[in-house]
């Protein structure tokens, strides 16, 4: 192993090449020795998914594995990972993916111990289920993309099996206990999956700094997070493209990307805006990728923003200059995002990824029902959402 940082914000994080191989050690340290890990099914049929899981019963583990479906998760996912965690007789959890197998891990992590069912746990329902973090199993995760940021949020999206509308549960007691930030398993990541994932993570950074409210703390880490994003994603994409194997600079390239993905989770506690609900709406009526609905629609959403007043205004231009954008001024802040969409091949608008015209009624519909555009810092009607919408399926 190279060296490993650890540092505890929110929770403690081990951070560096190699830092997988202490998984081990630390579930053991917790007392417990049936981990289940979760995950997808296509990271599950990989081959380092299961050197990792040999490697942990070879450290003294008894360890399983459930692979569920890939994509947006759902609440039937959640319940067959529960079941897998049963019929291992699981005393813990391993999340290991990227923000999709996380959220279920962790709506998992509650369901093991809680009656109901979860969406009586969701922190928007009056009256909602208080979630006890004494029947939260110990749970640890491994991003394999630096995207969501899930392994350092205390909060999980699970969308309903039938309509696809995502529900948020909340709750300090499912944030997991350790995240072991190793870069090297993100070194494999497509260049598509790496420029969406990367474009979620720039995402919440910049909305979090957007959003509405006095958290200097989030407005801090929002602003490096981008900075270092910037600092990134292209050398990722390129080294993605190109195939480029475990040398020094992919590997600082990748890591200097999962920490801006882990800083714009933690930010996003101030809030985030109406680049989420337009792309929460895209996830739920046309299944589109979280983190291409984000890397999409920032551009549009951001160009909307800019006319938010003068203080937002100064916003942009710091924003502006903090990426290294050709001009320092909230125009310049939006030509910058636009020219990083297409130097790592996002898509311009819609109408590439299947979204038509006749789905405007219902994205503009669960776009208004998204919570996200309450903290977004311009009041956004029904109307704006459709002309985003329509802008982006213009191009």
């Amino acid at each position: 192993m190279k060296e490993i940082h650890r540092y505890s914000f929110p929770t403690q994080i081990f951070f560096g090449a190699g830092a997988r191989h202490l998984v081990a050690r630390e579930m053991k340290a917790r007392g417990v020795d049936r981990p289940i890990i979760i995950t997808d099914a296509t990271i599950a049929a990989l081959p380092f998914c299961k050197e990792f899981q040999a490697d942990l019963n070879k450290d003294g583990l008894m360890c399983g594995l459930h692979g569920g479906r890939p994509g947006n998760p759902c609440e039937s996912d959640v319940t067959a990972g529960v079941e897998s965690y049963r019929e291992h007789g699981a005393d813990s959890i391993i999340a290991l993916g990227g923000g999709a197998a996380i959220d279920v891990a962790k709506a998992v992590a509650v369901m093991v111990d809680h009656e109901g069912t979860l969406f009586d746990y969701e922190d928007e329902r009056e009256g909602a289920r208080p979630i006890l973090a004494e029947k939260i199993p110990v749970m640890v995760a491994l991003p394999t993309t630096a995207g969501t940021g899930s392994e350092v949020g205390r909060s999980t999206v699970i969308a309903e099996d039938d309509t696809h509308f995502k529900r948020i549960i909340f709750s300090p007691a499912i944030l997991p206990v350790a995240v072991f930030a190793d870069p090297e398993l993100t070194l494999g990541l497509p260049a598509a999956v790496t420029a969406s994932t990367g474009m979620d993570a720039l995402t919440h950074n910049v909305e979090a700094r957007l959003a509405k409210g006095f958290q200097p703390f989030c407005d801090g880490l929002a602003m490096e997070g981008m900075r270092l994003a910037a600092a990134s994603l292209r050398d990722c994409v390129r080294f993605a493209n190109e195939k480029t194997g475990p040398t020094p600079e992919h590997i600082h390239a990748r890591g200097l990307l999962l920490n801006a993905s882990m800083m714009g989770s933690v930010a996003f506690q101030k809030g985030l805006g109406v680049t989420h609900s337009l792309a929460h709406s895209l996830s739920t009526v046309n299944d589109l990728h979280h983190g291409l609905a984000n890397g999409i629609m920032i551009s549009y959403a951001m160009e909307f923003n800019t006319q938010a007043g003068p203080e937002i205004e100064k916003i942009f231009t710091e924003m502006a200059r903090v990426v290294r954008a050709p001009k320092e001024s909230p125009a310049g802040f939006v030509d910058w995002l636009v020219q990083l969409k297409a130097d790592v091949g996002m898509p311009t608008g819609l109408k590439s990824e299947g979204v038509k015209n006749e789905d405007l009624d219902e994205l503009v519909k669960y776009a208004e029902l998204d919570v996200c555009h309450s903290l977004n810092p311009r009041e956004v009607t029904s109307e704006d959402f459709r002309k985003m919408y329509e802008a982006a399926l213009a191009s």
